[in-house]
């Protein structure tokens, strides 16, 4: 039976305790260094903290160290991770194969996306490099998918909600190049959010100061069983940047879409113990999101970029039928509330935002003067009611478990038993005194036995398996109830099984003979490993040294086909070469490499 796993992203140890008990199955977090979001570094001590209150539910924390690394910081990155063996993190997550030329321990790897992992081959040298997890390139259809899973053996990762990167992960180099910010560093500028303007070769613009490298956001919650029939194994949401409300909504949501999938699987089960129940109901047209894409899943759309915008929306309110310069009245059906934050899209594209002081019926009143153009559709991306409901206590998880009492030679044995049949007893040896009021004092053992508090179970049933109803002091049951929940958790802690990596060289051959600046090696150590993997030719990272006439990001995403000049689809012809150009008058130059349905990105 194959586990399926629902992995949360966490910016700190309590974003990660939060998506344990909204229903992650794992939770991913950055290291205190050399982690892709540089801005998402935590300390050991927090880690541990993390690791410690997943473990009591069998959910996992993976570390996230995956930049590119210097030479220098190499020992560095080697302590961090025999820190984090030591503590019960459960994976890594790396980008450069030069950690398996450190001297670490033998603590399971994951490939991330910035691998670029979007072929057979790269999976299969991954696999057989000792890596437990590979983290699947985005861009891939379901199909590609299927293909990997049915050539491979390792587990398979995929992201299913969250922002896009619109280039190949690991393989955009914009920032590095016109900020000296480097994404493979952890510190990404986040140029694709930036507006441009598309100019043709005749100097003609075509597109005046829009996001045209802007995507909407992922959203595979309707294909979940799709993904995993296909060979996922783990279900990724990104937002290690998110807010700690978005982290809950996003969480419970996808929890419960996959409670209801696994319910009644016999191939398929859950990766972890307990079950969450929540105080709302998730929605994630709620939290952050540009729109919704389902991307290359099921091939090229046009329901992929969000070129007005990359901010949120939020979620569709209605139309605005009358505004003045007091009040906007909107046909809508949704509650509204003081305090609301909405957005619209004027007639140019341009986005506005504002906040409501008041509401009343389908009436608001702004805080600020807005006068919008009756008929404009009107979003929320801010519902002052929902994200107070998250503010508090929002959901709470716990391990079924039973009690089972039975009478031994004057002795009763107390047995605690869980969901996942891990077991703890207590033995009273006290003097047995048959109770004076058998049905009443069975009720009080009962109930005081199911009390479970806040610890991570909650005692479904207590059967009594015995010849006569004993009296036993409440104070004792309860004693015998908080020392058998201890024992249990002791229990369930020896018995937690933890993957560990085989510590065996490998010589493989890798899938390339030749490896320019986009293998991104940055230090000794990753040249070492693929020499050892017989590639003959290794160019130093695009940080390093930036090449002449590299390509500054290669996508599947392609503005002609977003405007309709497809030359696979339609007739219609631009003035060749186009450019983007930013505000400040930098200027990128696009290929079109039509054969393979992708577009480049390279310095004038």
């Amino acid at each position: 039976m194959r586990t399926i796993e629902l992995l949360s992203p966490a910016k700190t140890a309590e974003h990660g305790i939060e998506a344990i008990n909204h229903g992650a199955d794992a939770v991913y977090i950055g290291a205190p260094q050399f982690s892709a979001r540089a801005n998402a570094s935590n300390s050991i001590n927090e880690i541990e903290k993390l690791v410690s209150y997943a473990h009591k539910y069998y959910a996992k924390v993976y570390v996230a160290l995956n930049t590119i690394l210097t030479d220098e910081e190499l020992l560095q990155t080697e302590r961090i991770i025999h820190q984090l063996y030591n503590i019960g993190t459960d994976a890594l997550i790396i980008q450069d194969l030069g950690i398996l030329e450190l001297s670490i321990p033998p603590i399971a790897l994951h490939a991330s996306t910035q691998m670029d992992n979007r072929s057979v081959e790269k999976v299969k040298f991954l696999e057989q490099a000792g890596f437990e997890q590979v983290v699947l390139a985005r861009e891939l259809t379901m199909d590609q998918i299927k293909e990997i899973h049915s050539q491979t053996n390792v587990r398979l990762e995929a992201f299913v909600h969250g922002a896009l990167c619109v280039s190949y992960s690991g393989q955009c180099y914009l920032s590095q190049s016109l900020c000296g910010r480097s994404a493979n560093r952890g510190v990404c500028a986040q140029m694709c959010r930036l507006p441009y303007s598309l100019i043709d070769s005749k100097g003609e613009v075509l597109v005046k100061d829009k996001f045209l490298l802007s995507l909407k956001d992922f959203n595979l919650s309707l294909y979940l069983k799709e993904l995993i029939d296909a060979g996922i194994s783990s279900l990724k949401i990104e937002g290690r940047l998110k807010d700690i409300n978005y982290v809950k909504n996003v969480t419970a949501y996808y929890r419960q879409q996959l409670d209801n999938l696994l319910n009644g699987e016999t191939q398929y089960q859950q990766a972890s113990s307990g079950k969450c129940t929540y105080t709302f109901t998730p929605n994630i047209e709620k939290s952050f999101h540009r729109g919704s894409t389902d991307y290359f899943l099921h091939g090229r759309n046009h329901n992929i970029f969000s070129f007005d915008t990359p901010k949120s929306l939020g979620e569709t309110i209605g139309k605005v039928t009358q505004s003045n310069a007091r009040s906007i009245t909107i046909e809508t059906k949704q509650a509204l509330n003081n305090g609301d934050g909405f957005c619209y899209l004027n007639t140019d594209g341009q986005f506005y935002g504002f906040k409501a002081n008041t509401a009343e019926g389908n009436r608001i009143t702004p805080a600020e003067r807005v006068v919008i153009k009756p008929g404009t559709l009107l979003f929320r991306n801010f519902d002052q009611h929902f994200e107070s409901l998250l503010a508090k206590k929002s959901a709470e998880r716990k391990i079924s478990a039973q009690i089972t009492i039975q009478e031994s030679a004057n002795r009763l044995l107390f047995l605690l038993t869980d969901e996942d049949n891990i077991s703890s007893q207590y033995i009273l040896h006290d003097q047995l005194e048959e109770a004076n009021q058998p049905e009443k004092q069975l009720a009080n053992i009962q109930r005081t036995l199911s009390k479970s508090g806040d610890t991570s179970f909650e005692i479904k049933n207590v059967s009594v398996e015995c010849s006569k109803i004993y009296f036993i002091p409440a104070s004792t049951l309860a004693e015998i109830r908080r020392v058998l929940i201890s024992l249990l958790e002791q229990e369930r802690e020896q018995k937690r099984n933890r993957s560990l990596r085989m510590c065996q060289e490998t010589h493989h051959t890798y899938i390339q003979e030749q490896l320019d600046y986009r293998g991104n090696v940055h230090n000794q150590k990753a040249k070492e490993f693929y020499q050892k993997h017989h590639v003959k030719t290794i160019d130093d990272s695009f940080e390093k040294k930036e090449p002449a006439g590299a390509e500054l990001m290669r996508c599947k995403h392609c503005i002609k086909y977003a405007l309709g000049y497809c030359s696979k689809e339609s007739g219609k012809h631009l003035n060749e070469p186009l450019y983007l150009v930013t505000n400040t008058q930098q200027k990128i130059r696009l290929f079109f490499d039509c054969k393979n349905c992708e577009m480049i990105l390279k310095k004038k």
